[in-house]
């Protein structure tokens, strides 16, 4: 059964305020002096990891983690800001210490929290 709340215009932005106040976008801590990010490729896929080096179209990361399949998050920002909600459905295979990724198109850089739901799935291997 579904029930309908009516709520005044200001109790709504009250309410969706202190939400976004509650929500926790700390950047996520550097390893080396290096960030962690979400890159997305034109080809390659995407993958999360500690940015070593980039240099125009072409990055450096390290510890990355390719993200075959996500879900619990509705794009990449989301997943960057917040993680996914959904780490059992998610398919992380392991990281890698080192890849070169070619042909880079998207950088976006992760929260502490992100990072950490990024970190806690599980590894996906067939």
């Amino acid at each position: 059964m579904t029930k309908t709340i009516e709520v005044s215009e200001e109790t709504y932005n009250k309410i969706k305020d202190q939400l976004i106040e509650d929500a926790d976008y700390t950047p996520a801590k550097t390893q080396n002096g290096m960030k962690y990010v979400i890159v997305r490729t034109y080809s390659a896929g995407v993958f999360a990891g500690y940015l070593q080096e980039r240099n125009g179209q072409e990055a450096v990361v390290r510890n990355a983690r390719r993200l075959w399949y996500w879900n619990g998050a509705a794009s990449l920002s989301q997943l960057a800001m917040e993680g996914v909600s959904k780490p059992k459905e998610c398919k992380f295979p392991c990281e890698v210490d080192s890849i070169t990724l070619t042909q880079v198109i998207e950088l976006l850089e992760c929260t502490e929290a992100s990072k950490k739901s990024i970190k806690g799935v599980k590894i996906w291997k067939e």
